[in-house]
């Protein structure tokens, strides 16, 4: 099993992208997108603002509470989402977790 399979996701949950992953703007296409050895993911806006924030300090929980402020909604579902997101992303091994 590997690290991040292992670990709970959850608030306290601190990410950043994995070795080998960069986040380019693509002026071909003109979108966003995260490149990883032999693959890469075009990302919508949501999920550009969430990867500019994983700078592997922060909690998910302190990203939640500033999306919340700068987006006046519910913390706890906006919380809710980005773990859905780092869950998703973590498994395609895109991103390194800890606590």
């Amino acid at each position: 099993m590997s690290e991040n399979s292992a670990l709970k996701i959850d608030g306290q949950t601190i990410a950043k992208l994995a070795r080998g992953v960069r986040l380019r703007e693509d002026a071909a296409r003109g979108q966003t997108i995260l490149l990883a050895p032999e693959r890469a993911l075009a990302l919508d806006e949501i999920a550009v603002a969430i990867v500019q924030a994983l700078d592997g300090v922060k909690t998910l929980d302190d990203i939640a509470a500033g999306f919340a402020l700068q987006f006046e909604a519910p913390k706890e579902e906006i919380l809710n989402d980005v773990i859905a997101f780092i869950r998703d992303f973590a498994s395609r091994r895109m991103l390194e977790l800890s606590r």
